[in-house]
């Protein structure tokens, strides 16, 4: 029975709406042949069933496009909703054998107190929820038996997770934790890697001749043109004439024209360049014919101009340490493999219990700084994945730290300072239902396991296979 009886007495509005969705989702859908004649079972749970028919009305009903399940039939989309209409079946059987149930009119009240049906007085209004279900292409048993199925798995999840409240002492143990301020030492490690003036000239040459097949830079002969309105129709307008032209550029490089013969075709200035390498001092369309050198020959639009190219030679040469901006960014590298090297030292000391309060302080000397952490959310110095790390190791244990920047530090914890704890506080309150939610989750996720145990589920792949191809 519809809940329409409950929302409206006018019962002609009611009907008009149902044709009127019977017309649009009465037709069409995915994979109509196939369902006519075919209701074979595509999952087996203990006596029940999930038919063909069953998940083609799942994935009618999901909202996702015919276009985007065929573009991700091999990453098993046909699978997960499958998977989601497996665990939906489960759930009200659930519901069904543990005889829970819900009345129409609470559902129809339901309805009812959903503000999106209200009108500015807050009353509710029928139309209004006419027209969110044509707006959504839902009908009234549809969006109802929706609605039902989930009212009905919350009090499901209700009945399950009852009473679930998490021992006090533990979350007050878990608060205090998370907390509890961190007294830390910590130095800054900049201040003990090699800087690029140190690196000497035969360091340089040794790096270069251990990774000069990484290093090599590419150089490249260029001609291009520049194509705007005015040097290939005369005017400074982009108008029909000049984009058709565009297009006839375009056909003439797709049919083999050369770049000569276009620029030649069109009346058109080229500049050549020969033995460039990439620069930041560059021009745009320089940077961009560097970048896409790879294709030899094109056109494209950049800065509200258009630009064709033609790259004549592509050579790699091993890094010219005579050129400043080579050799400034070799030295960047060089700097870079020092500070990994001279870290994973540290690390494997640290890790070898080989690095001691001693040797903290002498590397440290009156370098080493302080700082107290407010908690485990305190990221106003360190970046939060470090302040985690922090609060899980061992007082008086050494590691290395990160800033947002990426700066790195050796740090060293120190203690904790004692929790004066107000029960009263609103963020324990906060916390304690926090926690109570984790732990109602980890309930469900039991009984999801319990599920699988006390239902026999078995699929049918052939039947899978035979949906999968309606979308082929």
């Amino acid at each position: 029975m519809s809940l329409g009886k409950y929302l409206n007495k006018n019962k002609i509005g009611a009907l008009i709406l149902i044709i009127v969705i019977v017309i649009a989702f009465g037709f069409g859908g995915f994979g109509g042949g196939f369902l006519s004649n075919n209701q074979n079972n595509i999952v087996k749970i203990n006596k029940s069933n999930i038919t063909s028919q069953d998940l083609i009305n799942y994935i009618n009903q999901s909202g996702i496009s015919e276009k985007a399940i065929q573009e991700n039939l091999n990453n098993n989309i046909i699978e997960e909703l499958l998977s989601s209409l497996v665990s939906t079946t489960l759930l009200n059987l659930e519901v069904k054998d543990f005889n829970i149930k819900i009345s129409q009119k609470s559902l129809s009240n339901k309805i009812k107190s959903n503000k999106n049906f209200h009108d500015e007085n807050g009353t509710f209004q029928r139309l209004k929820y006419e027209k969110f279900l044509l707006e959504n292409n839902l009908s009234a048993p549809l969006f109802e038996k929706r609605l039902k199925d989930r009212e009905l798995q919350k009090k499901l999840f209700d009945f399950i997770g009852a009473g679930t409240v998490p021992p006090k002492f533990l979350v007050t143990k878990l608060f205090d934790i998370e907390n509890k301020k961190l007294n830390i030492d910590f130095i800054d490690l900049k201040k003990f890697y090699k800087k690029d003036k140190e690196i000497t000239e035969q360091e340089l040459i040794d790096f270069i001749n251990e990774n000069n097949d990484q290093l090599k830079v590419d150089y490249i002969d260029f001609k291009y043109a520049l194509i705007n309105p005015q040097n290939l129709i005369g005017i400074n307008e982009f108008n029909q004439e000049f984009f058709d032209k565009i297009d006839q550029i375009e056909n003439s490089i797709m049919n083999g024209v050369t770049f000569d013969n276009i620029i030649s075709d069109f009346d058109l200035n080229f500049k050549l360049i020969e033995d460039y390498k990439f620069s930041v001092k560059s021009n745009d369309i320089e940077k961009k014919i560097f970048e896409i050198r790879n294709q030899d020959f094109d056109i494209f639009e950049i800065n509200e101009n258009f630009v064709i190219y033609k790259i004549e030679n592509l050579e790699q040469r091993s890094p010219d340490i005579n050129d400043n901006q080579i050799r400034n960014e070799i030295l960047k590298l060089i700097t870079q493999k020092n500070k990994f090297d001279y870290n994973r030292k540290l690390l494997d000391q640290i890790k070898n219990n080989k690095f001691t309060e001693n040797d903290f302080t002498n590397l440290g000397g009156d370098k080493i700084q302080s700082l107290k952490i407010n908690s485990v959310k305190d990221n106003n110095k360190f970046e939060i994945n470090s302040i985690k790390m922090l609060y899980s190791l061992p007082l008086n244990s050494f590691t290395l730290i990160s800033d947002e920047s990426e700066n790195i530090y050796l740090a060293k914890l120190k203690n904790y300072d004692d929790l004066n704890l107000d029960l009263s506080l609103k963020d324990y309150e906060q916390f304690f239902n926090k926690e109570n939610t984790i732990i109602r989750n980890d309930i469900l996720k039991s009984y999801d396991l319990l599920l699988n145990t006390k239902y026999n589920v078995n699929i049918n792949q052939v039947a899978i296979d035979n949906i999968k191809n309606l979308f082929q």
